[in-house]
C-alpha cells in the first residue's frame, strides 16, 4: 500500500487554531521495551527517536500500551526519566501516573511533576469500581496536591468503571489543572456532551485510534495513539488534516490505516504493536510481562502480512 504525497505537510491550522497551552495533536502511547526482564533503554531511545523524527506532537510513557501496570514504582519513574531524556525537549511528554490507589497516583504524579513532564495521564481507578462521587474525589485530591496539567483517562473496558460526562464536566470546571480527557469509552453521546459543555481550553482526546477522525469531527483535539508507534507520520497527518477541517484528506488517511487499526488490536494491546516493532527492527525483543503472553502463531502471520502490505516488512 502507498499513500500519495506521503510527506506533504497539511499546512497551518486556521479556524481550529488554539493556544499552545492546550493539549492537541498526535501523542504516541509508547510501548515499554523489555529485554531479559528489564527495561531496554537502548530500544526505548530508538523508538522515541523514530516517532519524533516522523512528526509526532507528543509521547506518552507508562500508559496502557507501556504496560504500566506491570512496572514497579522505581521502574515507572525511570521510564518517565528516560522519556524526558531521550525526547530532549523536542516534543511534549505526558506521563502516565494513574493508579487505583489515590495515594500512589499522587506520589507518581508528584515525582513526574518534579522531573518536568508537560502533563500527566490519570487512568480511572481500576478493579475497585468507585462511585461517581469517589471518582470525583479521587481526581479532585490529585488536582489539589499536584500543580501539573492533568488529563483524565476513561477506558471502562479496562477499568470496569465509566467516568460519566457529568463527573468529567464538574472536574473540568472546578479544577483548573484538569485540562483534558483521553476518551476510550466509545460512547459518542457522552463524548459529544463533554465537548459541548467543557471549558474552551479543555481537550477531548481520542483514546481509540479508529475513533480519532469521528472525535475530532465533533470538536476533539487529537489522539493518544498505539498505532502511532508503527505509523507516527500517518497518524500525525490524519490529526492535522482533521483539525484543519480538511476531512477529505483525513478520511483518505483513515481508510488507508483501517487494516492497521484492525490488525494492531487483533490481540490485547500492546501484544501486536510490540511484536510489530520487533519485526520492524525498532526494538530488539517483543518481550512482554506476564500475564501478557506472546502473540499466537495464527495472529503472528496476520500481523506479518499486514506489515508487508504497508511495506514495513520485506517479503
Amino acid at each position: 500500500m502507498e499513500m500519495s504525497e506521503k510527506s506533504k505537510n497539511p499546512g497551518n491550522r486556521k479556524s481550529n487554531q488554539v493556544k499552545d497551552s492546550v493539549i492537541q495533536g498526535n501523542y504516541v502511547a509508547l510501548v515499554t521495551p523489555f529485554y531479559d526482564g528489564k527495561v531496554d533503554e537502548k530500544s526505548f531511545k530508538r523508538l522515541i527517536d523514530f516517532v519524533i523524527e516522523n512528526g509526532c506532537d507528543g509521547i506518552v510513557p507508562c500508559g496502557t500500551t507501556g504496560e504500566a501496570a506491570t512496572l514497579d514504582f522505581d521502574e515507572h519513574i525511570r521510564v518517565i526519566e528516560l522519556a524526558l531524556e531521550f525526547s530532549a525537549g523536542r516534543v511534549k511528554v505526558m506521563a502516565g501516573t494513574g493508579s487505583n490507589s489515590t495515594h500512589e497516583a499522587i506520589e507518581l504524579t508528584k515525582k513526574a511533576e518534579k522531573l518536568g513532564v508537560d502533563s500527566v495521564l490519570l487512568i480511572a481507578p481500576y478493579y475497585i469500581r468507585p462511585t461517581q462521587s469517589g471518582l470525583f474525589e479521587h481526581y479532585k485530591r490529585i488536582s489539589s496536591e499536584c500543580e501539573v496539567k492533568q488529563v483524565l483517562y476513561n477506558i471502562p473496558s479496562r477499568t470496569a468503571v465509566n467516568i460519566d460526562a457529568e463527573t468529567v464536566l464538574k472536574l473540568a470546571h472546578e479544577c483548573k489543572n484538569i485540562v483534558g480527557i483521553k476518551e476510550a469509552s466509545g460512547n459518542i453521546k457522552q463524548i459529544s456532551e463533554i465537548i459541548r459543555d467543557a471549558p474552551e481550553n479543555f481537550s477531548v482526546i481520542s483514546g481509540d485510534d479508529i475513533m480519532t477522525l469521528p472525535i475530532i469531527s465533533l470538536g476533539g483535539r487529537g489522539v493518544i495513539s498505539s498505532t502511532a508507534n508503527i505509523f507516527p507520520s500517518e497518524m500525525t497527518k490524519l490529526v492535522k488534516y482533521a483539525l484543519d477541517g480538511d476531512f477529505h484528506q483525513a478520511r483518505k488517511i483513515h481508510m488507508f490505516l483501517l487494516e492497521a487499526f484492525n490488525t494492531l488490536f487483533i490481540e490485547t494491546n500492546p501484544i501486536p504493536v510490540k511484536t510489530a516493532l520487533y519485526l520492524m527492527g525498532i526494538i530488539r525483543s517483543p518481550e512482554l510481562r506476564l500475564p501478557l503472553a506472546p502473540i499466537s502463531q495464527k495472529n503472528l502471520e496476520v500481523l506479518k502480512n499486514m506489515l508487508k502490505k504497508y511495506g514495513l516488512l520485506s517479503e
